[in-house]
């Protein structure tokens, strides 16, 4: 499997797979209203993932599968929180799809993203798999939270 940068080309593939995940990940999460949102909004969505992969500070890398179809994704860059002594590093999104969970590709879009850095993550609170991965990579809680229109995330930190 190839893991690589993301391109403008990638956004309608990264928006098919971004709504997949979100589903498969967060099913019993978040209320099913949710996700039927997103789905109605996908093509803002794809010009929004062009613009992001395009221009901005965070770098997204992808997983290719099958022609057309990618597998995973993450996304890193500067931390967007300023409190004392957190680590300048956010690793802002890992996903891969259910298909994929053990077979190493979360590990390796992870390695790809930021290494053996210190950096922080938010995690949506009862996503137990998400959890015990990342504990695994290091990463605890440092006790902070916060209410997001898709639920409570909680942050933690590898230092």
């Amino acid at each position: 499997m190839l893991i690589r940068p993301a391109t403008g080309d990638d956004a309608e593939a990264l928006t098919e797979l971004h709504l997949d995940v979100w589903e498969e990940a967060y099913a019993g999460l978040m209320p099913p209203e949710i996700f039927a949102e997103r789905r109605s909004q996908r093509t803002e969505r794809i010009g929004r993932w062009r613009t992001n992969v395009t221009a901005g500070p965070i770098t997204t890398l992808v997983a290719d599968g099958e022609p057309g179809r990618l597998l995973g994704f993450s996304s890193a860059g500067p931390g967007r929180d300023s409190d004392p002594g957190l680590p300048s590093l956010e690793l802002t999104a890992l996903y891969v799809r259910a298909e994929c969970y053990g077979s190493g590709l979360g590990q390796a879009l992870l390695e790809a993203a930021i290494g053996e850095r210190a950096a922080y993550l938010w995690v949506l609170e009862g996503n137990k798999r998400a959890t015990v991965f990342y504990e695994r990579q290091g990463f605890r809680f440092d006790g902070v939270a916060k209410t997001e229109p898709v639920g409570v995330e909680l942050r933690m930190i590898r230092g």
